[in-house]
């Protein structure tokens, strides 16, 4: 699995513990009706401590108030976790073509995880293209969840998502069903799937830290496209390419990087959002390939608060544009060296990456609207975003 560079943040026992710590009493006191054990609660003294000789009782009725909360918690992840797990496979590749490759900083997994869904009647095995990158279909072995093992018919691979795609036909074959990764927000509890270590259907538990992390460092692997969800829910190597799930069963992410020091889980995690992984992996069923939308034009990166309060911006908001390329989509519409492109299709830019992430996920030939920023005055633009050509 590719190690990013390491982001701050609680480890994943700290923050289940604080969870539930905040949770549970203020959920368990909403409860009508709270179910109470008729058993006799234990009245004996404190060990000697006379001050306070029912604490111990106390303590016990306590809990039992509060156990019905966490117990409905606790039900909702085992029927996840049944539900899912048929769906879930471990991957095993080939790596005798894989010889002096590295993967961030590590030799290529030789093992990942994958998820089954259904489309059209036909059957497909979501996961990570670094974990089958350098495989053909042969060499890729399918180990499901009842002890079977088969070959994908067919593979498709899309370095700039680190997406792949697997056509797979056996009987009896279990899918997960696709959710809607738009609708996640951070607090959602989440569960990561997969073969940490080899350990298959491993399941751990966590919630969504943040979303829309983008510019991290994937070890040498370009990954154009970034727009992960982060989780607190333990993630290892092995658990690439493995889903991650939301508490109605659905697939809200495939399991792709993690942030470490040590190889390891350090409770930051991401994953690819399963809408953009489905708004390729259709293409590449279809076409076989990946077409990306593009505007036509080059974007600052370093776009900074002093050149944003020179221009009449209070923020560095938004993608400036320093190249516009002729004969593109960006051209025809008038758009212009410095011109600031706050708004696409309604949804506000935060930054260059964010506005590539929106025209890549946009239907080629689509017509939408711009708002940009010029000489202090914003206004609205219209563009049908054009066919990205490397020739450009």
């Amino acid at each position: 699995m590719p190690q990013t560079r390491c982001l701050l943040w609680p480890s994943t026992p700290v923050s289940r513990f604080l969870l539930v710590l905040i949770l549970v009493p203020l959920l368990g006191g909403l409860l009508p009706g709270r179910a109470r054990s008729q058993a006799p609660l234990p009245t004996s003294p404190d060990n000697g401590n006379a001050k306070t000789p029912e604490s111990r009782a106390d303590l016990y009725r306590t809990l039992r108030q509060h156990a019905p909360t966490v117990n409905a918690l606790s039900e909702t992840v085992k029927a996840v976790a049944k539900l899912t797990k048929p769906a879930v496979v471990h991957i095993e590749a080939d790596v005798e073509t894989r010889s002096g490759r590295t993967y961030g900083g590590r030799h290529l997994e030789e093992a990942g995880s994958g998820v089954i869904i259904q489309r059209g009647g036909d059957y497909y095995v979501l996961t990570n293209r670094h974990v089958v990158q350098s495989s053909s279909p042969k060499g890729i072995k399918i180990n499901l969840a009842d002890g079977r093992q088969i070959h994908p018919d067919r593979v498709w691979k899309h370095a700039d998502t680190d997406i792949a795609v697997m056509s797979v036909s056996a009987s009896g074959l279990v899918a997960a069903p696709v959710g809607n990764s738009d609708e996640t927000e951070i607090g959602d509890f989440v569960l990561a799937v997969g073969s940490p270590f080899g350990l298959s259907h491993s399941m751990t538990f966590g919630m969504v830290s943040a979303k829309s992390r983008r510019d991290l460092e994937l070890g040498d692997t370009t990954v154009v496209f970034q727009d992960f969800i982060q989780t607190d829910a333990a993630i290892n190597p092995g658990n690439s390419g493995g889903p991650l799930v939301n508490l109605r069963g659905e697939i809200v992410g495939i399991n792709t990087a993690i942030a470490s020091n040590s190889g390891g889980n350090e409770g930051i995690g991401f994953a690819i959002p399963i809408n953009m992984f489905m708004f390729f992996s259709q293409q590449l069923i279809e076409r076989g390939k990946v077409t990306r939308a593009f505007l036509g034009v080059r974007l600052d990166q370093d776009f900074s608060l002093p050149q944003a309060a020179e221009i009449g911006l209070s923020a560095p908001i938004g993608a400036r544009v320093v190249q516009v390329f002729p004969e593109t989509p960006a051209e025809s519409a008038d758009l212009r060296i410095g011109d600031v492109i706050l708004k696409f299709n309604g949804v506000d830019v935060e930054d260059d990456t964010h506005l590539i992430n929106l025209v890549g996920l946009t239907k080629v030939g689509t017509r939408v609207s711009l708002v940009v920023f010029r000489d202090r005055n914003s206004f609205p633009v219209e563009v049908e975003v054009g066919t990205f050509s490397p020739r450009r």
